[in-house]
């Protein structure tokens, strides 16, 4: 096999997942420079591994679709061809993140030790405790403290 020492920028596509024995694993999205190829070829994906715990940590921790990286490590390739090639990361650096999504349909708020979610295309506010218990759903978001007080005479509080 073929292995090659580089550094590769891309973005994540999806949420880093853990692997085997103290791994994590990515998928980096590589664009492709279409004034330099054919319009018909596509981004490269890049499968990313790595066995080095602070960076394990950070993949497994801070990591989110979209962010831009810099993935520096060892480019195996794949031995079958059409296969996605292997990056053996050994260093990490964030050079984006990605946007953080607004809410706009949804809105979550705290009371207290308990949590609410307001959704603009229903009338009924689902309520949950801190620790994301069950508490019951409220007709309206004028019955959202009488559920609550509900529930802590039945249960003792949250």
């Amino acid at each position: 096999m073929d292995t090659k020492h580089c550094a590769v920028d891309g973005w994540v596509d999806a949420i880093p997942a853990p692997g085997p024995r103290g791994t994590a694993t990515f998928d980096l999205i590589v664009p492709t420079d279409l004034d330099a190829v054919e319009e018909d070829i596509h981004d490269t994906v890049i499968t990313c591994t790595s066995g080095d715990p602070r960076i394990v940590h950070e993949l497994l921790n801070r990591i989110q679709p979209g962010d831009l990286l810099r993935a520096t490590g060892t480019l195996v390739r794949p031995p079958t061809p059409g296969e996605p090639a292997l990056l053996v990361v050994d260093a990490l650096e964030i050079l984006d993140t990605a946007p953080i999504p607004v809410l706009r349909e949804m809105v979550l708020d705290r009371y207290g030790d308990y949590c609410v979610i307001y959704d603009a295309d229903m009338d009924t506010v689902p309520v949950f405790t801190a620790l994301g218990h069950w508490v019951g759903l409220a007709d309206n978001p004028d019955t959202i403290t009488a559920l609550i007080d509900l529930h802590e005479r039945a249960n003792g509080g949250a």
